[in-house]
C-alpha cells in the first residue's frame, strides 16, 4: 500500500513500503530478533521496532518491560545493564537481545525503519538520548514514535532532524477527555506523522490530521479487513499479516 496524497519527500521515502511489525516474525523467528528483521528486508518490507532502556542508560531492542515472555529470566528490562542483557537467549532461539546500534548495524540502511520508543515519562529524556546517539551515522530512513509525546518534544528540540511520530489508541479514550488528550499530546510531540491503531479507523481526529499533511501509519493489520481498511484512511501499514503479505 502507498498512498497518493502529497507526503513530504523525506516521509514519502520511509514509508514507501508497508512495515512488518516487531520484524517478520513466526515459527522459529521470536519478535524483534535479528532472524525476523532479516526476513523482513528479504521480504521487500521496512522495519518496526520496539526500544527499551537498560540500567546503564543504552536502548535494548525488546518490546515488552517485563522479561518474562520473551526470555528466560524474570525481572525488568531497566534492572540489567546492557552488558547483562546482552547475554540473555530469547525462548527458542540462539540469539539474545540486541542493542539499538546492533541491529541499525544489521539492517544498515537496506530498509526504512520504525522504532518506538517505550519510555514511562521520567525515562523519556535518557531512552530518546540514547535512541539518538545509536542513531549517529545510520544512513538509511528512520523515524522514532511513542505513545509518549515527550519523545516528540525531546527530539525536536534535541534533534529536530531526527523524524518523530505519534502512536495513538484510542481505546478507553473515548469522548471529550480522550479527544483533548490526544490533541495536546499532537501538539507536545510536534509530530511528523501518526501511527494509530487500526481498530480506530476511520478516526475524526486521525482524518483531521492526515488533511493537514502529516501521514498516517496504522497498527496493527493482520487480515484483508484490516488492508481495506487501512487502504481508505492511513498512508502506509504497520502488519502481521499471513506469510507477510503486504
Amino acid at each position: 500500500m502507498r498512498s497518493s496524497r502529497s507526503v513530504r519527500p523525506d516521509l514519502a521515502r520511509l514509508i514507501e513500503r508497508p512495515f512488518a511489525h516487531r520484524g517478520l516474525h513466526g515459527p522459529g523467528r521470536l519478535e524483534n530478533s535479528r532472524a525476523a528483521f532479516e526476513a523482513a528486508i528479504e521480504a521487500g518490507f521496512g522495519i518496526e521496532l520496539d526500544v527499551q532502556l537498560s540500567r546503564d542508560g543504552e536502548a535494548m531492542v525488546f518490546h515488552d518491560y517485563a522479561l518474562d515472555r520473551l526470555t528466560g529470566e524474570a525481572g525488568a528490562v531497566i534492572e540489567r545493564s546492557a552488558a547483562e542483557l546482552q547475554r540473555l537467549m530469547l525462548k527458542g532461539m540462539d540469539e539474545t537481545i540486541p542493542t539499538l546500534g546492533e541491529v541499525l548495524r544489521l539492517i544498515a540502511g537496506r530498509c526504512g525503519l520504525l522504532i518506538e520508543v517505550k519510555a514511562p515519562r521520567r525515562h523519556a529524556a535518557k531512552l530518546s538520548a540514547a535512541v539518538n546517539r545509536a542513531l549517529q551515522g545510520h544512513g538509511g530512513e528512520a523515524a522514532v514514535m511513542s505513545f509518549n509525546p515527550e519523545v516528540g518534544r525531546w527530539f525536536s528540540r534535541n534533534a529536530p532532524d531526527v523524524k518523530r511520530g505519534l502512536v495513538v489508541t484510542e481505546e478507553n479514550k473515548r469522548g471529550l477527555r480522550g479527544r483533548v488528550e490526544r490533541a495536546f499530546s499532537l501538539w507536545r510531540s510536534r509530530a511528523n506523522f501518526l501511527a494509530y491503531d487500526i481498530r480506530d479507523l476511520p478516526s475524526p481526529f486521525a482524518a483531521a490530521t492526515r488533511a493537514r499533511g502529516l501521514p498516517v501509519l496504522t497498527w496493527t493489520v493482520r487480515n484483508r479487513r484490516d488492508e481495506e481498511r487501512a487502504s481508505v484512511y492511513a498512508d502506509q501499514i504497520i502488519h502481521e499479516l499471513p506469510q507477510g503479505r503486504g
